[in-house]
């Protein structure tokens, strides 16, 4: 447990900072989730729109620091890659 007063407010905003961390990861897993599903059943069309919301979040999270940019950038080209095979096969 923190002792000092400024040890204690680093503790509060830790915590502030976890919470909202979390919050930028589960929304971009989701989103990831939503693209993978929408092509496994088929769904191109809305593939390509989550595909699009995810590249948001994806984006947002690496430039927060939440994930690196470059992570955030290898995602972003698999979920298009998986994207394009799927019409291929089409």
């Amino acid at each position: 447990m923190p002792n000092s007063a400024s040890a204690k407010k680093r503790l509060r905003q830790n915590e502030k900072r976890r919470a909202a961390n979390r919050a930028v990861k589960s929304a971009m897993r989701t989103q990831i989730r939503k693209v993978r599903e929408a092509v496994e059943s088929g769904e191109l069309d809305s593939a390509e729109t989550e595909a699009r919301v995810a590249a948001k979040h994806l984006d947002r999270a690496g430039a927060k620091g939440v994930i690196h940019r470059n992570a955030a950038a290898r995602t972003k080209s698999r979920l298009q890659h998986l994207i394009k095979k799927a019409k291929a096969t089409k």
